[in-house]
């Protein structure tokens, strides 16, 4: 039986931004996680009571490897600063490893055994040459 009950979102997907992928040059802490309760209940929970809570997140891509991204809540709304947001750090490895480019897309998903799996799909190749790629909301749950 699974770990996870049918209610539970299984996977989710985001189309890359340019500031994702590092073509802005912008310093960022990760790609920023909409509050949205069906794409954040994908991640674990982290509270309030504690500082910035973090959580190790082990992701196997299509080859095997792991990849470990870290999930973290920006919480110091709660401790006298102004930030309150969700973040997936050190995934950078793994966007230069695949050559990904904004309007790519990345897809995290758990199988029937709660494994973490992560999969990328690329834009073809010369499929926007003379147009402007308009991209609307980035992250989307995956029915499968």
């Amino acid at each position: 039986m699974s770990k996870h009950s049918m209610n539970e979102i299984q996977a989710i997907s985001k189309v890359l931004s340019p500031n994702d992928t590092g073509e802005t040059g912008a310093h960022q802490a990760g790609m920023l996680i909409p509050k949205k309760g069906e794409i954040l209940s994908f991640f674990p929970k982290l509270g309030i009571e504690n500082k910035n809570p973090r959580s190790e997140l082990d992701f196997y891509d299509e080859t095997g490897k792991i990849w470990t991204f870290t999930f973290i809540y920006y919480n110091n709304k709660f401790f006298e600063g102004t930030r309150n947001e969700y973040r997936l750090t050190g995934m950078t490895s793994f966007i230069r490893k695949y050559g990904l480019k904004a309007g790519d897309t990345i897809i995290l998903s758990r199988d029937s055994d709660g494994k973490m799996l992560i999969k990328q799909s690329s834009v073809a190749k010369g499929s926007t040459s003379g147009s402007v790629l308009k991209l609307g909301s980035s992250w989307k749950v995956v029915r499968i």
